[in-house]
C-alpha cells in the first residue's frame, strides 16, 4: 500500500482540525472612581453580573452611584431600585452633595424605582415579576438593586432555600439575557459571603471594610473576584472625600513604566560645591538619596539647597512636607537666600502638606505622583520619614519599612532625584543611619551630626554611601550661615575617631584618595524593563 506523501497529510489534518472560534472581545465600563479601574484591570466587564458587599458606613451606595452617574447616558440609561425604608429622594439628597452627582441626568439617563411595597407585601415570584416588568419597561443597560439583602431578608421569612436560589437564578439570568450591567448593594459580613449561591454565580464581587485601630479608621476595598479581567488582589485603601470614593492600589506606582532614564554621567548639583566634589560631581540622576542626622544638623537646609540648585536651571521640583507648614517652610528658606514663592508662583515648584494623623502610604504615593506629573518635575524632598510615619494611619506603621521600598521605587521608576531626610539620635559611641533600616532602599547617603572638638560641640558630615559612584571618603565640618550649609576647606585633618563623636587630636594627617569603584553602566534594555 502506498504511503501518503506529507503533502497529503498536511491537508487530512487541516480538513479534521477544529476551527477556532472568533475571540469575544469584553467592553470595560468606567467606575467613575479614581484608581478603581486601574485595580479591575481596566474597569467592569459590560453585562457582567456583580455584587458590591459591605458592612454599613463603607460607601456601598455611593461606590453604585458613581458607578451609575458615570456611565448614564439617555440613550443607555440606568434603573436603580431601591428597597430601604426612606424614600428615593433622601437618599438622593445625601449623594447631590458629591461632585459626581449631576442633577440633570435625573429623570431621562438616572431613574429611580422603589420596590419596598412589593418586598414587603408580596412573595419572591411577584417581586422578580416586577423588576422584569419594570426593566422591559425602561430598556436599561445598568441596574442596580439596593438593598438587595433587604429583599432577601424578607425572603428568608416566607420562602424556603430552594425558592431563594430560583428567585437568584431567575434574576441573573433575565438581567444577563437582557444585556444590563448589575450590581446588587447589600450589608453582608465577612463570614456570610462564603457558602452563599448568591456570591457563587456573581461574576464579580467587591467587598467593602473598615477597621478601627486606636483612634483612626481605614476603609478598605477587595476585589474578590471579576470574571473576564486580571484585578489586582489584595487590600486597598479607599477614601470617601467630596468627590465620592477614591480607591488607592496597593500595588500603585510598581506598574507603571519606568522613566527611560540615563544612568550615564548625568548629576545633579547639591546646591552646595563642596558636597557636589566629595559625590564625585554631583547626585546621580533618578538616584534616591538619604540625609540622615540629628535635630538641629542642617537636613533641612541642605534638602532645601538641592531644589533651589534645580530651580536655577528651571527644573521643576516636588517638596512634601509633613512637620512644617508651607508659610514656616518658605519663612526659614527665605533665612538662607531661598526664595521659593517666585517659582510656586511660575508652577516651577510644588509644596505638598500632608499632616492629617491617618493617612495611608498609598494616598501619600499618589498625592506625590500626581503633583510630579502635574509640573514634571525632577527633584522631590520628602522631609521628613519620621514626620510621615507620624502622619500614617496606626494600621500603616506596622509595614512602614515595605512601603517606603514601594513608594521610593514608584517614583525613582517614574524619573525622579529623591531626597529623604530622617531624624536619628546621636549616641557618641556609634554612627547609625535611621531607626527603619531602610539603607538598603536608598542609592546614597549623607550622614551629619555632632562632635565635640576642643570643648564645642561642632557639626560634620560624610558620604556613606554612593551606589555606583567614587565618592570622598573625609569626614568634613561644616557650618550653617546665611547661605546654607557651607563645607569648611580645607578639609580638618587634625583628629581621629570622628564617627564617635569624641574626636582624639592626632600629631599628623594622611589625606589618602578614595577608593576605586567600577564605572556605572548603561542598563540594558532587559534590566529597562
Amino acid at each position: 500500500m502506498k504511503k501518503p506523501s506529507d503533502a497529503v497529510k498536511k491537508r487530512a489534518a487541516k480538513k479534521i482540525a477544529p476551527r477556532q472560534a472568533a475571540k469575544v472581545e469584553i467592553r470595560k465600563l468606567p467606575t467613575g472612581v479614581r484608581g478603581l479601574d486601574e485595580i479591575l484591570g481596566g474597569g467592569i466587564p459590560e453585562y457582567s453580573f456583580n455584587v458590591i458587599a459591605a458592612s454599613p458606613g463603607c460607601g456601598k451606595t455611593t461606590l453604585a452611584h458613581q458607578i451609575v452617574f458615570a456611565n448614564a447616558t439617555v440613550e443607555r440609561p440606568a434603573l436603580y431600585f431601591t428597597v430601604l425604608g426612606e424614600p428615593a429622594i433622601k437618599m438622593l439628597r445625601y449623594q447631590q452633595q458629591f461632585s459626581f452627582f449631576d442633577e440633570s441626568k435625573l429623570g431621562s439617563a438616572v431613574r429611580f424605582q422603589n420596590l419596598s411595597d412589593v418586598v414587603m407585601a408580596e412573595d419572591l415570584s411577584s417581586v422578580l415579576a416586577e423588576i422584569i416588568r419594570v426593566v422591559t419597561a425602561t430598556n436599561p443597560s445598568i441596574v442596580v438593586v439596593d438593598s438587595f439583602r433587604t429583599v432577601m431578608r424578607r425572603a428568608v421569612a416566607q420562602a424556603n432555600e430552594m425558592e431563594m436560589q430560583e428567585f437568584i437564578q431567575g434574576l441573573t439570568q433575565f438581567l444577563t439575557s437582557w444585556e444590563a450591567t448589575t450590581f446588587l448593594v447589600g450589608e453582608y459580613t465577612e463570614e456570610e459571603i462564603r457558602g452563599n449561591p448568591l456570591f457563587t454565580i456573581a461574576d464579580g464581587l467587591f467587598w467593602l471594610s473598615q477597621v478601627a485601630e486606636r483612634n483612626s479608621v481605614v476603609r478598605k476595598l477587595q476585589i474578590i473576584k471579576v470574571r473576564g479581567a486580571a484585578s489586582v488582589p489584595g487590600l486597598h485603601t479607599i477614601r470617601i472625600s467630596n468627590d465620592g470614593v477614591q480607591a488607592f492600589s496597593r500595588t500603585l506606582g510598581m506598574i507603571r513604566e519606568r522613566a527611560n532614564l540615563s544612568r550615564g554621567p548625568s548629576r545633579l548639583s547639591t546646591g552646595v560645591p563642596d558636597l557636589d566634589e566629595m559625590l564625585g560631581g554631583g547626585i546621580f540622576e533618578g538616584d534616591s538619596c538619604l540625609i540622615a542626622g540629628p535635630s538641629g544638623t542642617g537636613k533641612s537646609t541642605l534638602a532645601t539647597q538641592f531644589i533651589k540648585a534645580g530651580l536655577l536651571k528651571d527644573e521643576p521640583a516636588v517638596i512634601a512636607i509633613f512637620e512644617e507648614r508651607p508659610a514656616g517652610y518658605i519663612a526659614r528658606a527665605a533665612n538662607y537666600g531661598i526664595d521659593l514663592s517666585t517659582p510656586l508662583k511660575k508652577g516651577l515648584l510644588e509644596i505638598i502638606y500632608l499632616r492629617p494623623l491617618d493617612l495611608s502610604v498609598d494616598e501619600t504615593m499618589q498625592e506625590i505622583l500626581d503633583a510630579v506629573a502635574r509640573i514634571g518635575a525632577k527633584r522631590l524632598v520628602i522631609d521628613s520619614l519620621v514626620g510621615f510615619e507620624m502622619a500614617l494611619s496606626p494600621g500603616f506603621r506596622v509595614d512602614f519599612r515595605e512601603s517606603l521600598y514601594r513608594m521610593i521605587g514608584a517614583l525613582t521608576g517614574a524619573g525622579v532625584t529623591i531626597i529623604t531626610t530622617v531624624e536619628v539620635e546621636d549616641s557618641f559611641t556609634g554612627l547609625p543611619f535611621s531607626q527603619y533600616a531602610i539603607s538598603f532602599l536608598t542609592d546614597d547617603i549623607i550622614r551629619m551630626r555632632y562632635v565635640e572638638i576642643a570643648g564645642q560641640i561642632r557639626k560634620v558630615l560624610v558620604i556613606i554611601k554612593m551606589r555606583g559612584g567614587n565618592h570622598s571618603k573625609d569626614i568634613r565640618e561644616y557650618i550653617i550661615n546665611d547661605d546654607g550649609v557651607s563645607i569648611i576647606s580645607p578639609r580638618q585633618t587634625g583628629y581621629t575617631k570622628l564617627t564617635s563623636g569624641a574626636p582624639d587630636l592626632c600629631s599628623h594627617s594622611v589625606e589618602s584618595p578614595p577608593e576605586p569603584k567600577a564605572k556605572r553602566r548603561e542598563p540594558t534594555s532587559e534590566e529597562s524593563r
